[in-house]
């Protein structure tokens, strides 16, 4: 069962006994457990009926005789076991699991990583429960997401404020639905983000930020390139070369990549590149600018210059310098 299908089973007041939910994305981890704590039960409800443990301070036995309680004044109660994952003996559960009390809904949230499906104990929670395992949102999905995400709250957001709020924050839909609330309370009856409400509330600036400086090395656009690094040089605590030198080295082999595909229409490269087709024009610019041989002097030039970041090659050259050297190279 998908994390849609069970909240739409729940406002359909249609419950099972037991859900187990793990994995690596806790967004939709924490979307259905706080629907079963805030919204299955009434208010008047929950003062009897629901009870929530967390894992570490956790023990088995208080678990189970909680579930296996009757409801008191309503017709089911809900029990929630946050943090699984830090729960010790955590494989005593299966006695209950196997005989729940209908009354109960017993919501297990196990985050950060997976019970191992390969032992028995894993076999037994994906027969017995409602069982979901979250994945982490691949980054080519993260401007469809975003831009549907603005939709439901009634907004629409300019493509690049998209790229600048995706490309800032990457993979974390917790943060980026953070961020998106606090543009739509501070709009107030303006209906559209752009990339200056993004600038102002977000805190991302529209014109220094690795996608700009992604932007002007596709571009071999040399001054607008050191003028971003120069800036990232006042504040080098965010804008890391960890965080940079990938992100350029992602750009680059997708670039590499588009010389495999066959057919050039944009809606194909980008399907076969796993790229939104928000960005696909940029990369095919980069591609004619560079050709395959500058492309493939661009990665291996990114290799030598992560070797050098963490000290290989290198002595003592700060950041900022080993990045204005890489875009001269690069770009020249």
């Amino acid at each position: 069962m998908s994390i849609e299908n069970i909240l739409t089973s729940w406002e359909k007041k249609s419950f099972k006994p037991v859900y187990w939910l793990e994995g690596d994305e806790e967004y939709y981890i924490n979307l259905v457990v706080d629907y079963a704590e805030h919204k299955i039960l009434t208010e008047s409800e929950k003062s009897f009926n629901l009870t929530v443990f967390y894992g570490r301070d956790a023990n088995w036995p208080d678990v189970v005789n909680a579930c296996s309680r009757y409801p008191m004044f309503a017709d089911k109660q809900v029990v929630l076991l946050k943090e699984a994952q830090h729960m010790k003996d955590l494989d005593k559960l299966e006695n209950y699991i196997k005989h729940p009390l209908a009354s109960t809904i017993f919501i297990v949230s196990h985050k950060e990583k997976k019970v191992d499906g390969k032992t028995r104990f894993g076999k037994f929670l994906k027969e017995k429960t409602e069982y979901v395992a979250t994945k982490k949102m691949y980054d080519n999905q993260l401007p469809d997401w975003t831009s549907q995400l603005v939709q439901k709250k009634g907004f629409t957001i300019s493509q690049k404020a998209l790229m600048l709020v995706v490309e800032h924050i990457g993979n974390d839909l917790n943060r980026i639905e953070s961020e998106i609330e606090k543009l739509s309370v501070n709009l107030g009856a303006k209906k559209n983000i752009t990339e200056d409400d993004v600038e102002r509330y977000v805190g991302i600036s529209k014109e220094y930020n690795i996608f700009e400086l992604q932007d002007a090395f596709g571009k071999r656009d040399l001054a607008k390139a050191i003028k971003i690094i120069q800036f990232f040089e006042t504040n080098p605590r965010a804008f890391p070369m960890v965080m940079i030198l990938p992100s350029l080295y992602n750009y680059f082999s997708k670039c590499f990549m588009v010389f495999s595909v066959t057919g050039k229409d944009e809606k194909g490269v980008a399907a076969a590149l796993g790229i939104s087709p928000y960005f696909i024009k940029d990369y095919l610019v980069s591609v004619k600018k560079f050709s395959f041989d500058g492309v493939e002097r661009a990665l291996l030039l990114l290799h030598e210059y992560n070797l050098k970041s963490i000290g290989i090659n290198s002595s003592g050259t700060t950041d900022a310098s080993l990045l204005k050297e890489l875009a001269y190279k690069i770009i020249l």
